[in-house]
Formats: C-alpha cells, structure tokens, sequence
C-alpha cells in the first residue's frame, strides 16, 4: 500500500491545510473554545481537519481516517483496519494562539499499527518534514516556492540526519507541557554524559528536530495522543532512529483501543 502513495500529493494537502490555517492565524481576533479534556480548539483546527479529509477521501478513498477533529470510531471498528490515515490538522494549538509560530499539520500513515508515512509543515516556517518507508526522511524549507516549480521534492530536500556539530547533549523538551519527571530524567542524564543543553519548542518540530539530528533526546512524560506522534515517529524512524516506550524500549504501536500514547523517548540510534 505504502508504495501506492504518492508523497508529493500527501505534502501538497499538508500545505492546503497550513494555508487555510494561516488565513486565520494573520486575523486580528479568533475564537477560542475548551473541549472535554480542556485542551484548547479553534476555527483553523476545524478548517484544517475540512482540507485534509476531503482531499484524503478523494485520493485514497479506500483508506480511512482517525483524526483529532474528526469522529472516533469504536476500537471495534477500527481493530479490522489494516491501513489508516492518522491526522493531527494543527498540532500545537497552544502555540498557535500564542501566535508564536510553533504548530504543525501532521498526517501519517499506519499500516498493521507502523507508522510508514510521515508529513509535518509548519505554515509560519514553510518547511516540511515528510518520509516514507524505504525512501528515507527529508526536510525542505520554502517549500511553497518548489511546489510551483513542479520538480520532484525528494531531490530538492536535504536528507536526514543532517551534519549538526554539537558540544554537548542536547535535549529537546515541550514549551508548554514540561513535567516533573522530564526534569528528574534530564538530572540522570547529566550525570551519565555531563553537560547537557535543554531546548524548546512546541507541537510534533520536537521529534523534527530529533530526525534532522538538532536534538539528541526528546524524553516524553506527558499525555499525548496518537495523531501527536505518528508522522513525527515515522520521520524519526525513517532517518535512523526510534521512538520508544519508557518501559519495554518497544516502538510506539498505532490504532490501539486507548488511543493515548505511554510514555516514550525518542533518540537517535547510537
């Protein structure tokens, strides 16, 4: 199936998707509304979650979609499902009321509980992240710009890791949902290697950064969700290295009937 899919037309949605919310993001004033979890919810995530469903559909509409805005099917339902989309339309809604640049569209897809596809744009940024299986990881910026051009993408971006020089460690943690426990991890492994440098940043560009070699570690002991991870996973696994659970250092699993992630560490392979 996976190489069925075309990537280019996945980044293209991707960016459908940033645009529409961008439009939102310049206005002056938008509304803000408190879902059952109390996380935030806006007018682009809905909008967002409009593009990417109907342009989904109408390419692959064999393949169903679990979205963070859409409805959620019972496990029941989706237990049969040997591929499916897993759609964040703008992670980090945090930052993008904060106006600060850092969110994301992300769209991944999952066959047998992988994650085989990866698609993240940042619209602030206009740069994407996007990788497929047996293909490898990539990382273009000013990515609007080559889209016009019609030139295949792969061969314009850079593939990850890059060649980042570092002094010391670098872990990469959440701007807005920092705990206690990333705090006690992050004092252990300055005892294990010495110095180590913390960086932040919001939505699914912590597990970018790990990918394009930008940060070492990106510990996670907070919630997230499924469609948090996917396609960052898959874009990390696929330039070499792994996202994992805290406990059995087993990759995260796809389409489960809890669809909250454990806790995990993502790192690159040493």
């Amino acid at each position: 199936m996976v190489g069925n899919i075309k990537l280019h037309e996945i980044i293209n949605i991707a960016i459908k998707a940033g645009n529409r919310i961008l439009e939102i993001y310049q206005t002056v004033d938008f509304e803000v509304q408190t879902k059952q979890d109390d996380s935030p919810l806006t007018i682009a995530d809905k909008k967002s979650n409009e593009v990417i469903t109907k342009e989904l559909t109408t390419l692959y509409p064999e393949i169903p979609i679990l979205s963070e805005e859409g409805i959620h099917l019972s496990y029941e339902e989706r237990k049969m499902w040997e591929y499916l989309w897993l759609v964040d339309p703008l992670d980090g809604t945090k930052e993008f009321i904060k106006k600060n640049g850092e969110f994301t569209v992300n769209i991944a897809l999952i066959e047998k509980e992988k994650p085989v596809l990866g698609v993240i744009y940042a619209p602030v940024l206009d740069t994407v992240y996007f990788s497929k299986e047996g293909v490898g990881s990539f990382k273009l910026e000013k990515v609007s710009e080559y889209l016009k051009t019609g030139r295949d993408l792969i061969e314009l971006a850079n593939r990850l890791p890059l060649n980042v020089e570092k002094e010391n460690t670098k872990v990469i943690a959440s701007r807005s949902h920092m705990s206690k426990e990333t705090k006690e991890y992050v004092n252990v492994l300055k005892k294990k290697v010495g110095e180590v440098d913390i960086i932040s940043i919001g939505s699914s560009l912590k597990l970018c950064k790990v990918a394009e070699g930008e940060a070492d570690i990106y510990p996670r002991f907070a919630p997230t969700m499924e469609w948090d991870t996917a396609a960052g996973q898959a874009i990390v696994e696929h330039s070499g290295g792994k996202v994992i659970h805290t406990d059995s250092e087993e990759s995260l699993r796809y389409n489960k009937e809890n669809l909250f992630n454990p806790w995990f560490i993502a790192k690159m392979n040493a």
